[in-house]
């Protein structure tokens, strides 16, 4: 029996097969961004393992057929005949690939990538999210320090109660909008909306095919404040006159951000260049000089385009800039890859592989060549 699974998971029809189905779904994943975008597209075909085509028929998406590679790639090793000497060179062939398909799983699953908007003389220890939202209380009450309570993006599902026993309070979230638009309200608000849903109301704009083109909001009952400030609230990225509140005596702030990842270290931007093409306004390069601090201790560096900085697992890409504020503000694009090694070790592995196998085979093949001459 053993045998017989071992022979069905090593077929290389399998193999072929799931290379052949990867190209049918670059191909239509290609066709897809025009109309859904790159990210929308990146996971509905590849980041998945399944997807529905006509709205009912279910086909593999990119991770299953990537796991079934894999497995067919390890059975493969159990093959008896595969385990000879004149077949070293193919053993580490499949290794090589192996190691391979098991970065791309590690990267797949662990990995993170975001961005860091920082302006000059500005000192930031964290990243932000590209595409995850939370919901941050902030309480602004003590004396040499701000205090948050963050609830993320899974929590914000449309429907969902939230009890937070420690503030004594019940947020239900009654609509996680991906993309807003603001209307100011015709007539008198009902008294259950407070703050900004006072004079506005937040209403779905159809979401951009870039999704970091997106400005999410969200609107929520809080419960358990007082008579007063029990109510509606709708909060949105980017909003610059947040709703605040008491708890407990405290003064407190809703913000809805971008999911914040916190770094083992600061960096705080000195200058911010821009080289401009002769004539235009188009930017020809730039470059970020910071101060990278680090247990209190600075080392200046220098991140250009295609020069970017690497640093306890994360690296640091020029990315951007924005334009239009009092201050230059670079955008740092910013990767933390737990199988970045993996292709590199890999690739390697693979070559000696090769190298080997075909040191193994060129006697012959120079002896079949000497015959037919």
């Amino acid at each position: 029996m053993l045998d017989l699974i071992t022979k069905l998971l090593s077929s290389p029809r399998i193999f072929s097969y799931t290379v052949l189905w990867m190209i049918v779904l670059v191909f239509f994943g290609t066709l897809a961004q025009k109309d859904i975008g790159l990210y929308a597209s990146q996971m509905k075909y590849f980041s998945s393992y399944y997807f529905t085509v006509g709205g009912f028929i279910p086909v593999p998406g990119g991770r299953s057929v990537l796991l079934l590679m894999t497995i067919n790639l390890a059975f493969s090793l159990f093959k008896k005949n595969l385990w000879k000497m004149k077949k070293v060179g193919i053993i580490i062939v499949h290794v090589g690939g192996l190691l391979l398909l098991l970065g791309g799983g590690i990267t797949a699953q662990f990995s993170s990538e975001g961005n860091m908007v920082i302006s000059e003389g500005e000192t930031i220890n964290y990243v932000d999210d590209y595409f995850d939202m939370e919901l941050v209380f902030v309480n602004t009450s003590l004396q040499d320090s701000l205090e948050y309570t963050v609830f993320d993006e899974p929590l914000l599902e449309n429907g969902t109660k939230i009890i937070y026993d420690e503030l004594n309070l019940q947020i239900d979230i009654i609509d996680h909008i991906k993309n807003v638009r603001i209307e100011q309200r015709i007539s008198t608000a009902d008294t259950i909306y407070k703050g900004f849903l006072n004079e506005f109301i937040l209403l779905p704009k159809k979401p951009e095919k870039e999704a970091t083109q997106n400005r999410p909001g969200i609107v929520i009952k809080l419960s358990g404040l007082n008579n007063s400030q029990d109510g509606i609230y709708g909060i949105f990225l980017g909003q610059k006159t947040p709703d605040t509140f008491q708890i407990n005596g405290n003064l407190f702030f809703i913000e809805f951000r971008r999911k914040r990842t916190y770094i083992p270290f600061s960096i705080n931007l000195l200058d911010f260049e821009k080289v401009m093409h002769p004539g235009t306004n188009v930017a020809k390069s730039y470059s970020s000089e910071i101060n990278l601090i680090e247990d209190a201790i600075s080392r200046r560096i220098l991140i250009k385009m295609n020069e970017p900085l690497r640093h306890a697992g994360y690296t640091f890409y020029q990315a951007s800039f924005v334009d239009g504020l009092d201050k230059e503000t670079s955008v740092l694009a910013a990767v933390k890859n737990y199988g970045r090694l993996f292709p590199y070790i890999s690739s390697i592995i693979m070559s000696i592989g090769l190298l080997i196998h075909l040191l193994i085979h060129l006697p012959k093949m120079l002896e079949r060549r000497s015959n037919t001459i």
